[in-house]
């Protein structure tokens, strides 16, 4: 532990206004990456990104916040800064779990909050389930926690997933990697995501980019592109679910992932889910924005986020606190 925690390289950064130092922990294949903002003593909250995005995801969000938190942002491996996975090697939840608890024991956390947006959400539901001792709060952003599968349509998806992996590595041998100009890179980011707007793409791109000869190149894996193998149902997402202890707030966008479903059975689903967050008294709240309105419309969300971290961390550490002095 002494010897994770003495490899952890913070590094001070300007390109932030306030105060942000640069986070690095060495793992088998690299190095996870992230920043980190806050005092550091406070509270300690990790931050997990959506797919394809990275850790600037949360840079308009985290100044609103309480300033009483540590805040740690993730780039999740493939994304970002972070290492790319080893060849041969698939993306999946549980590999990110497991990235997760590689930072957290680096840092030394036994106990902190999460907060997740999109896929980081459903990494952060995971980690909660199964490390249910570790996690004080979560917070989930237009993310459900979990993202459950037709169980008939599992082995159909986890062999594209498989054969995609192979084409993959037949063809990216002879492959160069597509360069671009800074402009045209903001362009093709917006094309394939249309819930940024032009400054949060650029804010993205911080990270998200890396200099070529003639330009730059996108930074992240392209395999987090390929069909996901590992796949769980609503049985199992809800028996997951259940194993939470932390205290949860779900802030979903108006126009945000749910829109994208189309499918009966695909928001069945997801009324479930929210269900069973409100039968074990967590919170679900709704603001007017898209999916990535946490970096879009950050005034929206704050609120809600700082109420409950205040709520369910802040004030209980000060009780905690008190009580301690109270026995001295």
């Amino acid at each position: 532990m002494i010897n994770a925690l003495k490899s952890v390289r913070l590094m001070s950064s300007s390109s932030v206004k306030q105060a942000v130092s640069e986070l690095s922990v060495p793992v088998p294949w690299g190095e996870i990456r992230g920043r980190v903002w806050g005092p550091e003593h406070g509270s300690p909250v990790l931050c997990l990104h959506g797919w394809a995005d990275n850790s600037g995801t949360f840079n308009t969000l985290l100044p609103l916040l309480p300033k009483d938190c540590r805040y740690v942002a993730m780039d999740l491996a493939g994304h970002g800064c972070s290492s790319h996975r080893p060849a041969g090697v698939l993306y999946s939840f549980p590999s990110y779990v497991m990235d997760v608890r590689r930072v957290v024991e680096a840092l030394r956390w036994t106990k902190f909050s999460i907060i997740g947006h999109s896929m980081g959400g459903n990494v952060g539901g995971l980690f909660s389930a199964l490390y249910p001792e570790m996690v004080e709060s979560l917070v989930l952003l237009d993310s459900f926690g979990f993202l459950p599968t037709q169980t008939k349509d599992i082995p159909r998806l986890v062999r594209q997933g498989l054969d995609e992996m192979i084409e993959y590595e037949k063809t990216m041998a002879d492959k160069k990697t597509r360069v671009y100009t800074y402009e045209k890179a903001v362009e093709r980011l917006l094309a394939g995501n249309k819930s940024l707007t032009a400054e949060s793409a650029k804010i993205l791109l911080e990270r998200g980019l890396v200099p070529a000869e003639g330009g730059v190149m996108f930074s992240r894996d392209f395999r987090i592109n390929l069909k996901n193998v590992v796949r769980i149902g609503l049985e199992q997402s809800l028996e997951l679910l259940s194993r939470i202890q932390a205290s949860v707030l779900v802030v979903l966008a108006e126009d945000g992932f749910e829109r994208m479903f189309s499918e009966t059975e695909e928001r069945e689903f997801t009324s479930a889910l929210l269900q069973a967050y409100r039968d074990r008294n967590h919170a679900v709240a709704t603001v007017p924005g898209n999916h990535h309105v946490h970096l879009n419309n950050p005034e929206n969300v704050a609120p809600l986020v700082s109420d409950f971290l205040q709520t369910k961390v802040l004030s209980l550490s000060s009780r905690l606190t008190d009580g301690q002095i109270s026995k001295l």
